[in-house]
């Protein structure tokens, strides 16, 4: 066993990597422009939707972090399988929902805004698992 990596706390881990995520010059770079909500061009409704959906993204994490802890061991293999299922849906729909818009200039501020909304509407799925044990749709 390898003393290092058995010691390292995975939540103090986990939360250092959001941390770095949210930096400001982070979301920047992402972006590419600094999110200004005033502003008419499509470079900076692209960093502000980039901005929103990392809030939005975080949330989500933080509430699924939490409904885990909730969770006895043996439901939590299958709230992991179900947020990997959602999670890899989430990117394929709102692709194919914009994919023929990727030419646009504000492309990355659509496919952004429909991975919040994916994401926001996640919650009631999670506050679910987090009341009943199992996903949406079970009884």
């Amino acid at each position: 066993m390898n003393a290092l990596h058995d010691s390292a706390p995975r939540p103090i881990l986990a939360a250092a990597v959001l941390a770095l995520a949210l930096l400001p010059g982070a979301s920047q770079a992402q972006a590419g422009a600094a999110c200004e909500r005033d502003a008419n061009g499509a470079a900076a409704r692209n960093a502000c939707a980039v901005l929103d959906f990392q809030a939005a993204d975080t949330a989500n994490t933080i509430l699924y972090g939490d409904v885990m802890r909730a969770l006895s061991a043996h439901e939590r293999p299958a709230l992991r399988k179900d947020q990997t299922a959602w999670a890899r849906q989430r990117i394929t729909g709102c692709k194919t929902a914009h994919a023929s818009e990727e030419a646009l200039a504000d492309w990355p501020a659509r496919y952004h805004h429909c991975l919040r909304l994916t994401t926001e509407a996640r919650r009631a799925a999670l506050m679910h698992w987090l009341q009943n044990g199992e996903p949406p749709g079970q009884r």
